[in-house]
């Protein structure tokens, strides 16, 4: 059954114009994908090694594989981390996506949208989030917020309202 369209536009307008639904939604989308991305960059460091992870990386012809494993491992670890704390969120959501945008382009892509077959979903839908984060901001239950108050808005940003003429 439809809602009424009476009402759908006020029940829609008050989640969409709600800071507060808004800033939690941001806090949870940023702590979900910092953990997954530690857990990447973890992994890379501890379980494969950087070693195992160049020849990994070399494996699937990835440039400068040992350049390249230091750089997914840190960017995914230390970003991760920044991500859960709200801390230069844009930055490391950033270069976050950079790094499934490498990985999209020179390992997944040729390989379809599905992970079982080593495809692209999940670099395509970790990347997304990242760059909406990078766009977004922190949200106010950051670090970014308590130590930039006015550079953490992110999307509260407005453009100035034109002068009166």
């Amino acid at each position: 059954m439809l809602a009424d369209p009476q009402i759908l536009p006020v029940e829609m307008g008050f989640f969409m114009n709600n800071v507060l639904l808004r800033d939690l939604a941001v806090l949870f989308t940023r702590v979900a994908l910092g953990v997954i991305f530690i857990a990447h960059g973890w992994q890379k460091l501890t379980e494969w090694g950087l070693d195992g992870t160049a020849a990994a990386f070399d494996q699937l012809g990835v440039p400068l594989p040992m350049a390249s494993a230091w750089f997914a491992a840190l960017v995914e670890l230390v970003g991760g981390v920044a991500l859960v704390v709200g801390l230069a969120v844009p930055v490391s959501a950033l270069l976050l996506a950079l790094d499934m945008l490498g990985a999209l382009l020179i390992v997944h892509l040729g390989n379809g949208v599905f992970v079982s077959a080593n495809g692209y979903e999940l670099v395509l839908a970790l990347g997304a989030t990242a760059l909406l984060l990078a766009a977004v901001g922190a949200g106010r239950f950051s670090l970014d917020r308590l130590i930039a108050p006015r550079l953490s808005r992110g999307a509260d940003r407005r453009a100035p309202e034109p002068a009166a003429a």
